[in-house]
């Protein structure tokens, strides 16, 4: 699971109504949950301000 999957499921929004609010398809929501494509930086800002969250909190840790 990854922490847009989890900040999703917290604020109580299906891919769907993501999907909507964000501007793309719900399959996108899909690709980003499972790590297959990640958002640019202005979606990935527009997914903080909807999930309420920072676009830190969004990125996976980085492994050194």
């Amino acid at each position: 699971m990854t922490a847009l999957y989890e900040y999703r499921k917290k604020k109580g929004l299906t891919q769907r109504e993501l999907s909507k609010q964000l501007g793309v398809t719900q399959p996108t929501i899909t690709q980003y949950e499972n790590g297959v494509r990640k958002p640019d930086i202005v979606t990935l800002k527009k997914l903080a301000a909807i999930l309420g969250c920072t676009t830190d909190q969004l990125l996976e840790p980085i492994e050194i």
